[in-house]
This record gives structure tokens, C-alpha cells and sequence, in this order.
């Protein structure tokens, strides 16, 4: 299983900064899917629960798989916080579709949902082998939750990311899947797996202070490049000097659906 560095305090810093679904966005989910209080659901890369949560309320039981034990820990404190009593949280990563398929039994998953996840699996061994994981009738939602902090249109976001390469040494180009190459690439997989592909898209907008932004940040780094705590002081400093004269620092948020059924 790959180590992807989200652990430790990572996993609370995703958790309080990394962005969740509006209603909007589930209310789609549910319609495209078809979903009802009957159904089972895999959430695939399910991080602290953001989808997995408010999508256990709308069906029978939802299954979190995450390669990261701490990711799990934390979404399954947030689920009792919300009384989300419905949600088996698994160890695992996308290789592991095949096992669970043994286990599950062939056709017994309504819908897998992958939220901001798929840009670290293999999606094209994946879809196959969900296709036959997911009963006849269900399907698989590729979900994509706007651009990263950095890669956005506008003066504040220009900024940050020019500190930031600045303050790695390195320039900053990942999209984690958000590109309409790799949207592209993910539909083509999807519809040469046997899906039949449809797409939704929720815009909104948000404003964020500047906590929000730093530890928005922190949530998107492995724990090994983390600022050092003695150092937080100085980054926080460094990114309020960058964003300075900035504000507000409104985020125009594009959700990108991919839907196969």
C-alpha cells in the first residue's frame, strides 16, 4: 500500500480546513444515482468522511475504504459527532476492489463514490473491476472538488502560489484531477469500462480568512513536508505579507460529476 503521508496531525488539519459538499452536491449525487434507503455505497478514498457522512443519510450503509489508519480514526469520530451510525470505515486502497468484491459478493454495491481521490489510483484497472462489484442498475461517481488553493483565477490565489514555490523550491503544477485533461482521461476510462457517462457540475462561491487559506495548505501537504512547528509561526507571517492587500479572498468552487451507470 503506498504511503501517501497523510497521518498524524494531517488527518485533523484535512478534516477542520479541507472543504466538504453543499447539499447541492449530494441532493445530485443521490438523483443521478438513484439512490434510496435501501442501498449500499462505497466511498473509495473516503479521508475524513466529507462525502461518506452526508451520504449515509441518504441510504442504508455506506463503506469508507482510506489507505490511512488516522484518516479512518478521524472520520469515524466526526461520524459519531453526527450520529452517523450507518458507516463501516475499512483499511484499504483501490487495489483492494477485487477482495472486497470477494467478500461483498458481485453486484451487492449501488454506487462507489470516489470524492478528490481518484488523481492516486490506477482508474483504469479500478473501473473494470468495480463494474462488476456494482449491481445492475448502479454506477460510479467521480467527483472533483474544485482547483486547488493555489491554481485558482484571481490576484490572492496568484500570490500564494508564488510564495509557496518560493518557499518549497519547487513549482507547483498538480491539479489532483481537477484539468479537463484528466476529466477527460477519467470519462474515457469510465465509458471504456462500460459506463455509460453523464455530467453534473454545482458551482458556488466562499470566502475564506486567512487561517483558512494556511491551514487549507497544511491539509493538502504529507506530513514529512509540513512546516516544523517552531517554523509555523514564520509561514503564517510569510503567507499574510504575500496575501497582504489581497482580501477577500473569495473561492469560486466549480464541483466537476462524473457519472457512470
Amino acid at each position: 500500500m503506498v504511503d501517501l503521508g497523510f497521518r498524524g496531525e494531517v488527518a485533523d488539519l484535512y478534516h477542520r480546513y479541507r472543504r466538504g459538499y453543499p447539499p447541492q452536491v449530494i441532493a445530485e449525487l443521490v438523483a443521478a444515482l438513484e439512490l434510496t434507503g435501501d442501498d449500499l455505497v462505497m466511498d473509495l478514498g473516503c479521508g475524513t468522511g466529507q462525502l461518506a457522512i452526508p451520504l449515509a443519510r441518504q441510504v442504508r450503509a455506506v463503506v469508507g475504504l482510506d489507505p490511512e489508519g488516522d484518516m479512518l480514526a478521524r472520520a469515524r469520530t466526526a461520524a459519531a459527532g453526527e450520529s452517523a451510525q450507518n458507516i463501516c470505515w475499512m483499511l484499504g486502497s483501490d487495489a483492494d476492489v477485487p477482495t472486497l468484491r470477494t467478500l461483498l459478493g458481485e453486484g451487492s454495491v449501488s454506487a462507489a463514490c470516489i470524492g478528490q481521490a481518484l488523481h492516486w489510483m490506477d482508474h483504469e484497472t479500478l473501473f473494470p473491476a468495480l463494474r462488476s462489484l456494482v449491481r445492475a442498475g448502479g454506477g460510479i461517481a467521480v467527483v472533483t472538488n474544485g482547483l486547488p488553493l493555489w491554481l485558482q483565477d484571481s490576484p490572492w490565489s496568484r500570490a500564494l502560489r508564488s510564495f509557496l514555490q518560493e518557499w518549497q523550491g519547487t513549482k507547483l503544477v498538480r491539479t489532483c484531477g481537477t484539468d479537463e485533461a484528466s476529466q477527460r482521461n477519467y470519462r474515457s476510462s469510465l465509458a471504456g469500462a462500460g459506463f455509460e457517462v453523464i455530467e453534473s457540475r454545482v458551482d458556488y462561491s466562499d470566502e475564506l480568512n486567512l487561517e483558512q487559506v494556511i491551514g487549507g495548505v497544511y491539509s493538502a501537504l504529507p506530513v514529512d513536508r509540513l512546516p516544523p512547528l517552531e517554523r509555523r509561526p514564520e509561514f503564517a507571517d510569510r503567507v499574510a505579507a504575500a496575501l497582504a492587500g489581497h482580501a477577500p479572498f473569495l473561492e469560486h468552487v466549480s464541483v466537476a460529476m462524473l457519472i457512470g451507470r
